[in-house]
């Protein structure tokens, strides 16, 4: 049994490799008499990470405009848009992501609300990944703001162990990128997310096999990747609250009760998570949504926004070289419940016509008289642009639609997305007061 553990100080990175275990980790680091002391039995030996910038969007705010520092700070839409992210001082006063905006200032009255600024918010997210990338080139991007780092075979490379590796990472995101992010530190992408999670924000924690099996059965089940709102009432309703409270069952019984979900239940529950880091993840779909000031239930204005979002799905599809196979339509009605329609279009497209004759009968179907306070549009089941939209000889007018929007995208692309535009685009000229 290992009787000394390492510990590190992630301020100066001073790095002792034998530390008695019986002994209390130091308080203060003996080289700069920082507090910030990472010690653990497996900290020269764990290799996977997950790295998640803290309340990412507000912190990125708060860069640009110290006057915002020390307030609390919500990014959304305004009073009928929701919560994208709030500041952990926002948090405090119980303001969570996705919660009406209306809910949120009721519950902090003295917040900042700050419209997002995602061209911003990507700039930094970018620059953050691409620090990663210069470590390894094991990142899978979770978000913007978060991803899974394998840093195993790169000690020989950076002349140090993982651990020391994301200490001098966080550092170089805070002074280059002027934002803090909080790293997990595990064997397994499951415990590695788990551990990023323990400590934000400017945190750093461990889980090593040696503590997982201890850690884990005290947790409630939620904490399982996977298991939503749903599926915490089923298991709620079985008894099974904590994650101890699963472990007595087998695979072949859990897999009975909960399908192939408690096949994960039951590797998840012990540790057990085989996954790699895939550097690449395909995009599984393109949307564009937008969230109204007022309840809308005209179907002719909510039409003119349909078109709208066509052609921003179409422009996205376009720029990415994806084609679509299957058209969506989102709604939001005022109470909030979500309203989702899908339809196969007869072969991938990406042009913005087609994603609004497609959608347009959905949106027809639905408007019966109810107000909705959201509408989205969204292309999916996605394959390359090579495929989008081949000639139809049962629809012989689809290749001038083509040539029509190709023609009109040419024209954009050189004098600006306002440029031209479709006549259901049009508003017409402003009248003078």
């Amino acid at each position: 049994m290992r009787q000394t553990m390492p510990s590190l100080c992630r301020d100066c990175f001073n790095w002792q490799k034998e530390i008695p275990a019986q002994e209390q980790q130091p308080k203060r680091c003996p080289h700069c008499h920082s507090p910030r002391i990472l010690s653990h039995p497996e900290l020269d030996t764990l290799t996977m990470a997950h790295i998640d910038c803290d309340a990412f969007y507000a912190s990125v705010e708060k860069r640009d405009n110290p006057d915002l520092r020390d307030k609390p700070v919500i990014i959304g839409g305004g009073q009928r848009g929701v919560v994208s992210t709030a500041c952990y001082l926002a948090r405090l006063y119980g303001v969570k992501s996705a919660m009406p905006m209306y809910k949120a200032l009721q519950a902090c009255p003295k917040a900042v609300v700050v419209k997002p600024n995602m061209s911003k918010y990507k700039e930094a997210g970018l620059k953050v990944r691409s620090m990663m990338q210069d470590l390894t080139p094991l990142v899978e991007p979770l978000s913007i703001d978060e991803a899974f780092l394998d840093l195993s075979g790169t000690q020989t490379l950076h002349g140090h162990c993982a651990a020391i590796t994301l200490a001098k990472l966080i550092k170089k995101i805070e002074e280059e990128v002027g934002i803090s992010a909080s790293v997990g530190l595990s064997y397994n992408k499951s415990m590695a997310k788990i551990a990023s999670d323990l400590d934000k924000p400017r945190g750093f924690s461990i889980l090593g096999k040696s503590d997982t099996q201890e850690f884990l059965k005290e947790q409630p089940v939620r904490l399982i990747w996977g298991v939503g709102s749903s599926l915490e009432k089923s298991l709620h309703r079985d008894g099974l609250r904590q994650i101890k409270d699963l472990l007595p069952y087998s695979e072949d019984e859990l897999m009975q009760r909960y399908g192939l979900m408690g096949k994960r239940l039951y590797h998840f529950i012990r540790g057990e998570d085989g996954r790699s880091v895939q550097p690449v993840s395909p995009t599984k779909s393109i949307s564009n949504e937008t969230t109204f000031n007022q309840d809308i239930g005209d179907f002719d204005k909510l039409s003119e926004i349909l078109w709208n979002l066509s052609e921003n799905v179409s422009s996205n599809l376009k720029k990415k070289k994806y084609a679509a196979r299957t058209i969506n339509l989102k709604l939001k009605t005022a109470d909030f419940k979500q309203i989702s329609r899908s339809r196969k279009s007869f072969s991938p497209t990406q042009l913005a016509e087609e994603i609004y004759q497609t959608t347009l009968p959905l949106l027809k179907e639905l408007c019966t008289g109810q107000r909705f306070r959201l509408i989205g549009v969204g292309g999916s089941d996605l394959v390359s642009d090579e495929q989008a939209d081949p000639k139809d000889f049962l629809d012989p007018q689809k290749e001038k639609r083509k040539k029509i929007e190709n023609a009109l995208d040419a024209v954009r692309n050189k004098l600006g997305q306002d440029s031209i535009v479709k006549g259901r685009s049009y508003k017409g000229p402003e009248k003078k007061s």
